[in-house]
């Protein structure tokens, strides 16, 4: 078998994401052969080298687990979070290891992705692959078409420019006003700060997919395993 990168090869045994594992890497918690190795750029051979991650060897998975949940607000999106706030974790009673794909916000819901598949999710969260997330907004007052022809255009947020978005209406009011937009890049709030920019709060947010991938009828707290269609087409 050919060498690969050691930070994919821990990615693949569904130990950490490849950033996570690169992580791992650095701070020293990893042995190749007996030896501690701290450089990103090493390889191995995984049919002969023997790789310990935190005191453990660990081996490549022949099943992997695909989840989707739908999160509530309130609840982080990482494995642990050190302030002790509840995480999305808490909400999956599953005795294997997963981590999500990609992040929502505390104060976000919708649609989020979970795995012990840390090679894919590297792959899905990579911006070359432009997988769109759609998500319903919803701000404050009545918005414009040029507004929206803004966010479909792409506002200057953090010194970059958004890409163009997939922007819709829903309904409207004086009050407020419901927009679905969609979205392949996945920087810091950025729904947030895209209406911030036009001049709109928003009040609540909602990922209802991740490309082809919705909700399915799940409620609020509710997860299931991904269909073999939806894994098939998430490989894709």
């Amino acid at each position: 078998m050919v060498e690969e990168r050691l930070q994919k090869y821990i990615a693949r045994c569904g130990i950490a994401s490849r950033r996570k594992a690169e992580e791992i890497i650095l701070q020293g918690n990893v042995k190749v052969n007996g030896i501690i190795v701290k450089e990103l750029g090493s390889k191995i051979n995984p049919e002969k080298d023997v790789v310990i991650v935190h005191d453990k060897k660990i081996h490549e998975k022949e099943e992997h687990i695909y989840i989707k949940l739908y999160k509530p607000e309130g609840y982080i999106t990482t494995v642990k979070d050190q302030f002790n706030r509840k995480t999305v974790l808490d909400l999956i009673n599953i005795s294997e290891r997963i981590y999500p794909i990609g992040r929502l916000d505390y104060d976000t819901s919708g649609l989020l992705l979970l795995t012990d598949d840390g090679d894919l999710a590297n792959k899905l969260m990579h911006p070359k692959y432009r997988i769109f997330k759609t998500y319903e907004v919803e701000i404050k007052g009545s918005i414009s078409e040029a507004s929206i022809n803004m966010l479909r255009n792409g506002v200057l947020i953090d010194g970059y420019k958004t890409a163009p978005a997939k922007v819709k209406l829903i309904n409207q009011s004086q009050m407020n006003t419901s927009v679905q937009i969609s979205i392949h890049e996945g920087k810091n709030r950025q729904v947030r700060k895209m209406f911030k920019k036009i001049g709109h709060r928003v009040i609540k947010l909602k990922r209802i997919s991740f490309g082809n991938i919705n909700l399915g009828g799940l409620s609020e707290g509710q997860w299931k395993y991904l269909t073999d269609d939806e894994v098939k087409y998430l490989k894709r």
